[in-house]
């Protein structure tokens, strides 16, 4: 008999229903995966609400359960705040125990002050409006309570040192990014190392990388580049990026160094800002 928790947000209910029309349909989750043409793993992610189909598979399961357009119309309805393919990510990082991300060129969002993430944001939008703006900080410092949680995730913070000199709003914001990074290793709300550029090449040097865990499904595995992110779901894959990530921690900086590190590039962008402005 399947048992499940009461759906507590829109996306859970959507799960929900999704799972109980299944049920009366008298499919398992491989039945259906097969009609919908994905991996039962991602039927189970459905329906616990951790992800949402996409609309064209959201027209399949209307085909396979005979439900005419429902799952497609109320799909519609679930709007989200953050860009469609980040969406998912969203969502289901609040049900991992374990994140472990990499900065390649930007401090992670979970990460960000508001100078820094609004610096990003003007950066992407040149014609940008302060209330358009606005809403972006709001959506990602709620993301970013997450590891303020008494329950927060088990977090690894791996970032290259192109992230940690990139000027972002100028030296004055750099200095409180990096600050605010070292605050939250030293009071152990994350585990952080640094990929020096004395390392040379390594295993994630082509992209940013974002690994999640939980306690009762698969682990994921999220890269983005501009405009667009791919979240995998395949055992294989997710096993390689992790592999990658591995990899590239070997190289690192060990946590007491990598503090110390990031501190001093701190000081250099704080001292910066009182030094003359050269051309």
């Amino acid at each position: 008999m399947e048992m499940s928790r009461k759906p507590r947000t829109p996306r859970e209910k959507y799960g929900e229903e999704l799972r109980l029309r299944r049920i009366t349909a008298g499919l398992t989750q491989e039945a259906l995966s097969e009609q919908v043409v994905c991996s039962p793993t991602l039927i189970s992610h459905w329906e616990a609400g951790r992800r949402l189909p996409k609309p064209d598979d959201a027209q399949r399961i209307d085909i396979a359960l005979n439900t005419d357009g429902f799952f497609v119309r109320w799909l519609a309805d679930l709007d989200s705040k953050f860009a469609q393919y980040f969406a998912a990510v969203a969502e289901l990082e609040r049900e991992a125990t374990e994140i472990r991300q990499y900065g390649a060129s930007l401090i992670p969002g979970l990460l960000q002050t508001d100078a820094y993430a609004r610096a990003v944001f003007q950066a992407y939008r040149p014609n940008y409006c302060a209330e358009e703006l606005d809403d972006f900080i709001v959506n990602r410092t709620e993301r970013g309570r997450l590891l303020t949680r008494s329950a927060a995730p088990v977090t690894w913070t791996l970032l290259d040192e192109a992230a940690l000199r990139r000027r972002i709003g100028g030296p004055h914001v750099m200095a409180e990014q990096l600050r605010k990074v070292v605050d939250m290793a030293e009071s152990g709300r994350l585990r952080l190392h640094v990929l020096p550029f004395a390392a040379g090449a390594h295993a994630l040097l082509e992209s940013m990388l974002y690994l999640l865990k939980f306690s009762d499904a698969a682990p994921l595995a999220y890269v983005e580049a501009l405009r667009t992110g791919r979240l995998m779901d395949d055992p294989a894959l997710v096993e390689a990026c992790q592999g990658s990530y591995t990899l590239a921690l070997s190289e690192a900086l060990s946590q007491r160094n990598s503090v110390a590190f990031v501190r001093a590039v701190a000081e250099e962008h704080e001292h910066a800002q009182h030094q003359p402005h050269r051309r």
